[in-house]
């Protein structure tokens, strides 16, 4: 329980410092984009998006150590099945319609 808040914690401010417009270096597959296709992108929006995505992602991690409170069991694979949705929602919409380049 202890692991996940101090997770939770360091999501939150990933996420502050994404919704910024700061650490495009820290989003996998972008830092490793050659300068030249990095400046097709529009940086900050795709920061804002990917800050809006760990704030919702940390909300769902608070259901797990909830769930272990509360001893209410599907409170964790609510919180684990909404996780792993969200990762799949933001890997197919970053990857499709060019919705972040300039």
């Amino acid at each position: 329980m202890i692991v996940t808040l101090i997770l939770f914690l360091a999501f939150i401010t990933l996420g502050i410092f994404l919704m910024n417009g700061k650490g495009a270096s820290l989003i996998a597959g972008y830092n490793t984009l050659p300068k030249e296709e990095k400046e097709k992108y529009d940086e900050p929006a795709l920061c804002r998006f990917m800050g809006k995505m760990i704030f919702v992602l940390s909300l769902c991690m608070l259901l797990w150590p909830a769930s272990e409170l509360l001893e209410i069991q599907w409170l964790f694979g609510l919180g684990l099945g909404l996780f792993i949705g969200i990762v799949l929602f933001m890997v197919v919409y970053m990857n499709t319609g060019n919705r972040f380049k300039k």
